[in-house]
């Protein structure tokens, strides 16, 4: 059984983060987008863009798995 790995995806439309969690639960990654906007846009308590940045340093590309 092979197991899953979050990682950023090759349909990106900046860093692939949002693609990237959207494949892992197998959504729609335009509402992945929308939803994650949305929270940056409409929360003054959750930091979007640091989040974002942060998720691009750490998560692997999905390059990564044709690797090993």
């Amino acid at each position: 059984m092979a197991t899953k790995r979050l990682t950023r995806s090759a349909n990106k439309m900046l860093g692939g983060v949002c693609g990237g969690i959207a494949e892992y639960f197998d959504i729609d990654p335009t509402l992945v987008r929308v939803a994650y906007a949305a929270l940056t846009i409409f929360s003054a308590g959750f930091p979007g863009l640091l989040l974002y940045i942060i998720m691009l340093i750490l998560m692997p590309n999905s390059d990564y798995e044709q690797l090993n």
